[in-house]
């Protein structure tokens, strides 16, 4: 049987399996989102120019993140009545709130890249070194 929070008697607590602030959590964690609302920092974007400032993302990929964003109250979508339309994304007050922690998140993955990449190395040469164990 799955415990919630208020079951509980606690207001939130990630650790818990029943709280929704795990599904905040999840949004937070994920790279796109890390990505997106770093590129909205720079101000309202249309979809074309979030594609190209985030490398690799799909068109796909890209849609299903701000559509979530967008339905979490984190980015605003406005269509402009042009001929084709245009869709700009920016960021809410509330996903305004999260940039500095995620900003810091991504300065940290700048910043120790060479280590981790050096950890990881190390740790798969010690690997390939020790020997099978017996079954």
């Amino acid at each position: 049987m799955e415990t919630t929070c208020e079951q509980r008697g606690v207001l939130h607590s990630v650790y818990l399996r029943g709280c929704p602030s795990r599904d905040l959590l999840e949004l937070i964690a994920n790279k796109w989102t890390a990505l997106l609302v770093g590129a909205l920092e720079e101000g309202p974007k249309r979809f074309g120019e979030l594609r190209r400032r985030v490398e690799g993302i799909s068109q796909k990929v890209l849609t299903q993140n701000l559509r979530t964003l967008e339905r979490d109250g984190m980015i605003t979508r406005t269509v402009f009545p042009t001929t084709p339309p245009s869709v700009e994304y920016a960021l809410t007050p509330l996903g305004r709130t999260v940039t500095m922690h995620l900003a810091a998140i991504r300065g940290w993955a700048e910043q120790h890249t060479a280590e981790i990449y050096s950890a990881r190395a190390a740790f798969d040469a010690r690997a390939a070194q020790s020997p099978e164990p017996v079954s």
